[in-house]
């Protein structure tokens, strides 16, 4: 009788963070499906909420999903250390903070514009679409960089009716 009840109470979707969550997998896992949310976050956010990291996301409850959705959300109410977050000392506000979803894409694009838009050095890398991070480039990053060729070419032999 007890496992009819546990069936019927099990949900195979769940929203946290405006994220659809398979409910067959363990929380752990299905919380690294947030963009923006990692294995370490993920595990800081159970630890935080006090939710088995082991648990099956169907298997939350509705307080257990909601504590996991504010944690998620606003990390700096709950004292996390600040090396966790991935926005620290942001360059508009100065604060430290945690970026999920489509707001780390557009801040990431616009950290992007900005350094391509005072011409520094990692800007124009950007722009070149080179390695930024001093990577070598002779044996690496060759791939899709538009018509410029690689290697050499041979000439076309020419045809037996061709003159030169």
């Amino acid at each position: 009788m007890e496992n009819q009840e546990q069936k019927s109470d099990f949900k195979h979707i769940v929203r946290i963070a405006n994220t659809d969550l398979p409910g067959e997998k363990g929380i752990l896992y299905s919380l690294r499906k947030i963009k923006g949310v990692g294995f370490m976050f993920a595990n800081m956010a159970c630890n935080l909420s006090k939710v088995e990291g082991s648990k099956r996301v169907g298997d939350l409850n509705d307080d257990e999903v909601n504590k996991l959705d504010s944690v998620i959300k606003e990390p700096n109410k709950f004292n996390v250390p600040k090396w966790i977050l991935n926005r620290r000392n942001d360059y508009e506000t100065g604060e430290d903070k945690h970026i999920i979803l489509g707001d780390l894409k557009f801040t990431t694009d616009n950290d992007i514009k900005r350094l391509m838009k005072i011409k520094c050095y990692r800007g124009s890398r950007h722009g070149f679409g080179l390695p930024v991070r001093g990577q070598r480039t002779k044996s690496n990053f060759r791939k899709n960089k538009g018509k410029v060729s690689l290697g050499v070419m041979k000439k076309s032999a020419p045809k037996s009716g061709d003159k030169k």
